[in-house]
């Protein structure tokens, strides 16, 4: 066995090593969720932790780690009366992004239920990691489906399994890591919540500490034994410190000020539901356990709120996470009574430490650019460069209707388009590749049903074999690449216009990241287009992008249309799964160079060519409208929606009109 990275070396990131420590001693504080960068020790540091976890007595033999004091009555390897106990490591369980949901949860072994009438079950992850930790890293990446028995698990401390009438629950207790990129995707603010501490992670700016970190780590690739053994008194100290806290955890008071201050804390910062509350009030007790006091302070409370409420506050993607410590602060003075808290001096006071506050950034000013002076652009004052306007801010997003790519795929899991996946409605059956894991019953006696006689069947039982079982084929949703192209040409340039089309896009963006999709974002002003976001699962990271683009210059559709072909035919062959759907934003205009028009026709037809989905947001405004984005739709072989049919029910229609002219296309 490789030797781990100590705990106690990893250098400058004492909140991540605070939060893992307080689930350590109090695993019903409900995991943790850290978010931040590459590179920033996530998962060495939470690798480390299981080094720390006090040993298990277990149930010899037993599968699921039952506790020798009180094992599970309903274990599937019970009962354990009288058995035999061991000891052992607490075990760290890491759960693969790709995993199915067999591995997650188990799987039986439907030929002998159905032959033998036995519950053969084979043990997933969640079972070996009772009692221990498990750890999920890019948990962001992880399908919707996972991510819900995961978490339903760690709320209920068990596992259910229930396949064809055959029903197996054991025990699931753990302490839950879940480390993700923010840039790579964000979790849905309904699985944020469910995670009980969250804690954001970024590299030193500090080069004496930056220094420090690449040290060790270049000592411990020398010789990781040597270096592991050089920190041993650190690792063995908390280690007993864990102990300790947590024989001191039943006995931690937690008075009513304290209980004020908490409820005061959440309706504050208008967190949904009373998760919060429960949470905050079992960290604040369990960090009074580690500091080895029996009584909740109020220090402990404005920690807790720290950890447990940021994630919590987040309503959509293009919510910033955080916390507003001032008001913090204040919340917590102005609900401080004379009750029975022990801390008279309030939170801050006492010579309480302020807390460790990293860089604040301003917004950040857009980028001046030269633009080339448009004749098409209505005049406005310039921010940076010739004919290049101020950012322009967007209008409040709205609810859309779906847009739906046509067919049937076999995409990744998500909300949009039909596809063929392991979840969703049963449409057939087909013979198994592989191990099965969706047996389809009734095709599979229809299969076997022939060969009774001849296979000697002489009970009430079928006599099954291998050839006989289907696999259910199921049909439901994927996720595809929503690729938005946005003309942001001096002929979009009018403030009102412009703030409409954004806020239309980032209403887009909002639906893209409720049905899992994957956004890209490709923009073309003055002589070029760029692709200002190649193909992401953050949305957020889009909206920013959408945010700071400013206006200005002549406008290269063709420049446009070309440069999102490149980023279609590069995403096609990274995942080739993954349909795509061109959301083409402009007024249809086409000026600069020698016979733009024409250009941007021959741009489209490629794309119409390919049968790529495609649908035209027609931005054109005033009394007199000359239809060039309805020509330029047809072009693309979809459709062309205003503004306006964005809002409305006639979206539906835009649906339809999607699949009819792709279909005419193909015929």
């Amino acid at each position: 066995m490789s030797t781990r990275f100590p705990f106690t070396a990893v250098v400058g990131q004492q909140d991540l090593q605070l939060a893992l420590l307080l689930n350590a001693v109090a695993p019903n504080i409900g995991g943790v969720l850290v978010r931040g960068e590459k590179g920033t020790a996530k998962s060495t540091a939470v690798r480390a932790l299981a080094a720390l976890l006090p040993e298990v007595e277990v149930v010899a033999g037993c599968r699921f780690s039952c506790d020798p004091a009180s094992p599970d009555p309903t274990c599937p390897d019970g009962p354990h009366t009288g058995a035999a106990a061991e000891a052992r490591d607490a075990r760290m369980v890491e759960l693969p992004v790709g995993a199915s949901e067999d591995r997650l949860v188990g799987a039986l072994d439907i030929e002998r239920a159905l032959a033998e009438g036995v519950k053969a079950f084979e043990p997933g992850l969640l079972a070996a990691a009772n009692r221990g930790i498990l750890y999920v890293d890019e948990v962001n990446l992880l399908h919707d489906h996972l991510v819900d028995v995961l978490l339903d698990a760690a709320a209920m401390g068990a596992s259910y399994v229930e396949r064809e009438g055959v029903s197996v629950r054991h025990a699931a207790r753990f302490l839950l890591v879940g480390t993700m990129n923010p840039e790579e995707g964000e979790l849905r603010p309904q699985l944020l919540d469910r995670f009980g501490l969250t804690v954001e992670v970024a590299a030193s700016r500090e080069p004496d500490q930056r220094v420090e970190v690449v040290r060790r780590r270049l000592a411990y690739d020398d010789d990781p034994a040597a270096f592991a053994a050089r920190w041993a008194d650190e690792e063995s100290a908390v280690r007993r410190r864990i102990v300790a806290a947590r024989e001191l955890l039943p006995k931690v008071r937690l008075g009513d000020g304290a209980l004020k201050q908490i409820a005061a804390t959440c309706a504050a910062f208008e967190v949904d539901g009373m998760r919060a509350d429960i949470v905050m009030a079992r960290t604040a007790t369990a960090l009074a356990a580690w500091d080895g006091r029996s009584d909740v302070l109020a220090e402990d409370v404005r920690q807790a709120a720290l950890l447990a409420l940021p994630h919590r506050r987040r309503r959509n993607p293009f919510d910033a996470p955080g916390l507003d410590e001032d008001k913090l602060d204040r919340t917590l003075e102005e609900s401080a009574g004379d009750d029975d808290d022990p801390d008279p001096d309030g939170p801050g006071g006492g010579g309480q430490p302020s807390p460790e506050e990293g860089p604040q950034g301003g917004d950040a000013g857009a980028q001046a650019g030269t633009g080339e002076d448009g004749k098409d652009g209505e005049p406005q004052p310039a921010a940076g460069g010739a004919g290049e306007q101020a950012p322009a801010r967007a209008a409040e997003p709205f609810r859309t209707k779906a847009l739906t790519v046509p067919g049937v795929g076999a995409g990744a899991a998500g909300r949009r388009s039909r596809a063929r996946t392991e979840r969703g409605r049963t449409t057939g059956a087909l013979r198994p590749r592989g191990a099965l894991t969706k047996l389809h019953l009734a095709a599979t006696v229809r299969a076997a049903a022939p060969h009774q006689r001849a296979r000697g069947r002489s009970g009430p039982g079928l006599v099954l074999r291998r050839d006989d079982l289907r696999q259910a084929a199921r049909e439901g949703r994927e996720g595809n690449l929503v690729l938005f192209v946005v003309d942001a040409s001096g002929s979009m340039a009018a403030r009102q216009r412009m703030s409409a089309v954004k806020g239309a896009v980032l209403s887009l963006l909002l639906d893209a990241y409720q049905r899992r999709d994957k956004v890209g974002l490709v923009t073309f002003r003055g002589t070029a287009a760029e692709a200002a976001l190649p193909p992401t699962s953050s949305v957020d990271a889009a909206a920013a992008r959408l945010e700071s683009l400013p206006t200005g210059g002549r406008t290269p559709l063709a420049a446009g249309l070309l440069k999102a072909h490149d980023v279609l035919r590069v995403e096609r062959l990274r995942d080739p799964s993954r349909r795509a759907l061109l959301v083409v934003v402009t007024d249809g205009r086409a000026t600069g160079g020698p016979e733009p028009v024409a250009l941007a026709g021959r741009a489209a037809r490629l794309l119409g060519a390919e049968s790529v989905a495609s649908v035209v947001v027609d931005c054109e405004s005033g009394p007199v409208r000359l239809g060039l984005a309805g020509r330029l739709a047809e072009e693309l072989g979809g459709t062309a929606v205003t503004l306006e049919e964005l809002r409305a029910d006639a979206i539906a229609g835009l649906v339809r009109d999607v699949r009819g002219t792709t279909s005419r296309r193909a015929a």
